[in-house]
């Protein structure tokens, strides 16, 4: 951010904030039941970080969301953001769910942020705007995939005291893997199962917390990934591994979930067009399913919902 870009952003902050001064003092003092809502709705909690502690309010009614991996965690839990990146309007499995929520593009423009009054910001633990985002409203940066999907609902639960809706999501999705795993076990037996994405300079193979099913493939099902894969991408923690043309053999599984990646310009016909693809036992045998390029990007609790039936019938089918 540029000196005068800061200087504008500070100037605006501190007009805001007069301006509710300003219409705090011209205001007569809330009574009974309207000033215990209050307070409660100006209660915090801390959100722990590597950076320190955050106080956060744990009934946020203006919630600005820039990590869109945990939008569908906030729809869960009753919370509806005031804004989201595009990225988000592009998940299939939001469709009618984003109605009203402002789309702020790239999530790069702090003065639109700003026009949206957050009391809340969700962001990336990796993004580079956290400090001046921090200057708009308590915001909480995520580090993607260090958390399982159950837990890092249970964290946004207890922060916005809605750790019911929380349970009630992972009792009902536990229901489920229970009564689809049994028949999923049977179906694939000791096979195994690979997740793929060509890109520009190679293939992707991604593990159980990176999204594309892995949540509900190997971490939820406990189905086989192929060796390397299982040693590079899920034993390591990294989430995934990178292989060339000539690799690929011995990262496919028996079963194969992929999509092109997405934004780099690359040529999926690399891929799926070469001798070697076209060799390979799963698309031999059609055990090749295609994932939604970009809904299968995100691995919460809406999307996960979305995906399981999907996979299950992929699975199972004869």
């Amino acid at each position: 951010m540029t000196m005068s870009a800061a200087k504008k952003l500070n100037m605006i902050v501190l007009a805001i904030l007069l301006a509710a001064m300003l219409t705090a003092c011209g205001k007569a003092p809330d009574t009974g039941s309207a000033q215990g809502e209050a307070e409660q709705d100006n209660e915090t909690a801390v959100y722990h970080t590597d950076n320190g502690d955050i106080a956060v309010p744990k009934n946020p009614q203006r919630v600005v969301m820039l990590a869109d991996s945990y939008l569908g965690d906030f729809l869960v839990l009753g919370i509806k953001p005031v804004g989201v990146t595009d990225n988000a309007f592009t998940n299939a499995y939001f469709q009618g769910k984003l109605d009203g929520i402002e789309n702020l593009g790239e999530g790069t423009s702090l003065e639109k942020i700003l026009e949206l009054r957050p009391d809340l910001i969700v962001t990336y633990a990796a993004a580079d705007n956290i400090e001046q985002l921090g200057k708009i409203a308590p915001t909480i940066p995520i580090p993607y995939g260090k958390k399982t999907f159950r837990d890092q609902l249970k964290e946004f639960g207890q922060l916005t005291s809605r750790e019911a809706k929380a349970d009630e999501w992972i009792a009902a999705w536990d229901k489920k893997i229970a009564e689809a795993k049994p028949k999923v076990q049977a179906a694939v037996g000791d096979k195994t199962v690979s997740i793929l994405q060509p890109y520009a300079k190679g293939i992707y193979a991604f593990g159980h917390n990176y999204a594309r099913g892995g949540e509900i493939i190997y971490g939820e099902f406990k189905l086989k990934a192929p060796q390397p894969i299982q040693k590079e991408a899920i034993d390591s923690g990294i989430g995934y591994a990178n292989l060339s043309l000539e690799m690929l053999p011995d990262y496919a599984g028996d079963y194969i979930f992929t999509s092109a990646w997405s934004g780099d310009n690359a040529d999926p016909e690399v891929v799926y067009g070469s001798a070697v693809w076209k060799g390979l036992p799963a698309v031999k045998n059609n055990k090749v399913f295609k994932l939604d390029p970009r809904s299968s990007l995100f691995n919460d609790p809406i999307s996960l919902d979305a995906e399981l039936d999907w996979i299950v019938e992929q699975l199972t089918r004869s």
